[in-house]
């Protein structure tokens, strides 16, 4: 089970009753997703320095993800925080000629499997996590159907 902490400073449509459905979902297929995870949707200016200060790259990206590494003496059951650039995830979804929330869920998707140590650097890695990651999009229905 997974519990989200939704945060924007983005004006956009999305509630956080949205993003838990697709972090249930998240949580069902994928079992070390679990603990409460804070989802941040931001603007590009946020992500441009967030993207600068953590991989050194000077434009926005559509998500970071900071897992949370526990210490041995401090016990959480928080998983880390996911960031979302909601200007991105409308550019991408254009850009890929996709609806918009489907492209917010590929994203949320992809930050909550970085968080529990899914990665895409070597191309097995990449081929596991993306058949996840398209898995749960394709499970969602939303080539057909809205979410908000």
């Amino acid at each position: 089970m997974i519990e989200i902490e939704y945060n924007s400073n983005v004006k956009n449509k999305y509630l956080a009753k949205d993003l838990q459905k697709i972090a249930d979902l998240v949580s069902k297929k994928e079992k070390k997703v679990k603990g409460s995870v804070e989802i941040n949707m931001i603007g590009d200016k946020e992500m441009t320095e967030l993207n600068f200060q953590y991989r050194g790259k000077k434009y926005p990206t559509d998500v970071l993800s900071f897992a949370w590494t526990e210490d041995t003496k401090i016990k959480s059951n928080l998983l880390g925080q996911i960031y979302i650039c909601y200007p991105q995830i409308k550019r991408q979804a254009k850009e890929c000629k996709i609806e918009e929330h489907e492209e917010l869920a590929r994203m949320l998707i992809h930050g909550l499997l970085h968080l529990v140590g899914h990665d895409h650097i070597k191309t097995e890695q990449a081929k596991k996590m993306f058949k996840i990651q398209e898995g749960i999009i394709k499970e969602l229905n939303y080539v057909s159907q809205k979410f908000v």
